[in-house]
Parts: C-alpha cells; structure tokens; sequence
C-alpha cells in the first residue's frame, strides 16, 4: 500500500519506520522544507528518533503532499489536527495517530475529518521503543470494520501487534485522558511521594477515564485493554513519558511553559487538561485528578493540591 504519513515528529518517524518494515511505500510529509531536505538526503530526522533509518521514504513538505496515496496517517498535535485534516488533499481515509481533543470544540478528533473514512491507532506505543522494535501492542478503532482490518493487516508483524476494536469513542477518550493523568503521575515524581501514591493515582485515573467513557457510550472493556490501561501504565510510568516528565519538571518549580521548552516536544496533556475538564462538566462527570491538574496548571501549588485530593469525603471505590 502507498502511505501518507503527515507529521515528522517521534511517532510520525516511528510509525513510518513501522510502515517501510512491512513493505509499503511511505511518504512523510514533513512541517519546513528543511526538515524533508535532511531526511532525503541523509535518511535520518535531523530533530526527532535522528539514528531511526528512513532511507526508503520519500519525505516531502507539508505543502507537497501527494493525494494519491491508499491511507493519510495523521501524526500531527491535537491543536493543528482539524487544520491540517481539512487541507489533506485527495480522499484517501485518514488513520489518527494524536492522542488527544480538539482544543477549539472540545470533539473526538476523529469527527474532524469530514466525509473520509476514519480509523484511530492508540495504545502503549513509546515512539523510542517501536523505532527500536522493540515489541508492541495497539488497537486500531473504526466504525469502518473493513478499513480497520484491512490496517490491521497493513501494520501486523512480529514486532508489531495489532487488535481491532469498533469502540472508537472509549478509544479516542482514552488516549486524551491518560494523558492528563500521566501529568499528575510525572508531579507524583516529582515530588517523591512513593510508588504506593503513584499507583493509587494511576488507579482513581482509570476511574476517572471510565466514568467519562461511560458517560459518552464507550464500552466498559475498552479502559481495561491496550487503549486504557495499558497506554496509561505506559505514560504514567515510561521515563521517555513527555507527559510524566513535564509534570515532574512542573512539580520540581518549572512553569508549564519552561517544562515544554526543556521537554522540546509536544506535551498533548497540558493542551487538553482543560479541554477534558470542560467536556466532563458537560456531561456532569467527576474528574478531580483532571480538575486538580488544571488548578496546578493555572498556579495553584501541587502541595495544596495533595493535601486536598487526600482529603476527599471517603467513599466506595
């Protein structure tokens, strides 16, 4: 198959080494000139996974990509997702690899594609790992079962698993919310309060993501399985986590904004923390782990903010 990959950053270069491993032709659409210039002439990414091989894609800017491709593979962050969906040229159906909500109306982004055909990969796939090839797991979800299978096929090796699921809501909810959550595993670090605290908030996290699936439909299996508690294990725990770094870096008196700077990538949780705050206050869903994260984020100090959530009206579990 002829593949689309938009976005060069670690999971963009990661899954374009997954798809070239598997026989496809890969273009990797890239955000500057320079960034295409490099790869074609070294087969490296000069930024992101720079000793991941890439020789055998044909890297071009963002403005240059082809329309006549079988799949677009969206790599991009949530924030520039619609944007760059609604400029893909051609008709070809999209899979999403961005974990997170569309910052400007609170949706799934997978309802931002318009009339395409709409797939979405997620899981505990660190972009170190999987260009290493190193074994992974993920689901690819659609309420297309023949595009969901036939990815399945395209992306299914020895070093790369992958499920199928039609729970595309429980999905893309998932991979938003474990990020947050992965924010306040990071503070957890931070401020060294013990693997027993560390894995009570991992724990009220899932939680927190099941209530909201459930609030919006998502099947209850869908936050017991690779999308849900697996990718959260993973961010929450992975020391190649951006999210878990920033928020130990957060918790150690960086700002979220020098946190991102040092980090020098995406960190999806900051963005959608007070998306997923909004979108849960829709539904009247309680999410303190996530409200507690916005707080920290807006100013609020992280001691005060232990203090309160452990000082919480005890309750069934």
């Amino acid at each position: 198959m002829r593949f689309l990959v938009v976005g060069a950053g670690s999971w963009g270069t990661a899954f374009a080494r997954v798809l070239l491993d598997r026989g496809h032709d890969v273009v990797l659409a890239c955000h500057t000139p320079e960034q295409a210039r490099a790869i074609a002439e070294t087969g490296r990414n000069p930024r992101y996974l720079t000793h991941t091989d890439l020789r055998g894609v044909e890297a071009v800017p963002l403005e240059a990509a082809p329309g006549d491709v079988d799949v677009v593979v969206l790599a991009v962050p949530s924030r520039a997702f619609a944007d760059v969906a609604a400029g893909l040229p051609g008709d070809a159906p999209v899979l999403s690899l961005t974990k997170g909500l569309d910052p400007g109306t609170g949706e799934r982004l997978s309802t931002r594609v318009g009339t395409r055909s709409v797939a979405v990969l997620s899981g505990p796939n660190i972009a170190e790992e999987v260009a290493h090839g190193l074994p992974t797991a993920a689901v690819i979800a659609s309420e297309d079962g023949y595009l969901a299978g036939q990815l399945q096929h395209a992306v299914n090796s020895s070093a790369f698993r992958a499920y199928v699921n039609p729970d595309v809501v429980g999905v893309e909810l998932c991979a938003a919310a474990k990020n947050v959550i992965g924010l306040a595993a990071g503070a957890v670090d931070g401020l060294k309060l013990g693997d027993n605290g560390k894995a009570a908030l991992i724990t009220r996290g899932l939680a927190e993501m099941a209530r909201l699936g459930e609030a919006f439909g998502a099947r209850p299996e869908t936050f017991a399985g690779l999308a849900g508690m697996g990718d959260l294990i993973v961010t929450c725990w992975s020391l190649h986590g951006r999210n878990r770094r920033a928020g130990e870096l957060i918790a150690r008196g960086l700002s979220p904004e020098k946190a991102v700077a040092q980090i020098g990538q995406t960190v999806e949780g900051i963005t959608t923390a007070p998306v997923l705050r909004e979108l849960s206050q829709r539904v009247g869903v309680e999410l303190p782990i996530t409200d507690g994260v916005c707080a920290v984020l807006s100013g609020e100090s992280l001691s005060e903010l232990v203090s309160r959530l452990m000082g919480r009206q005890p309750t069934e579990e």
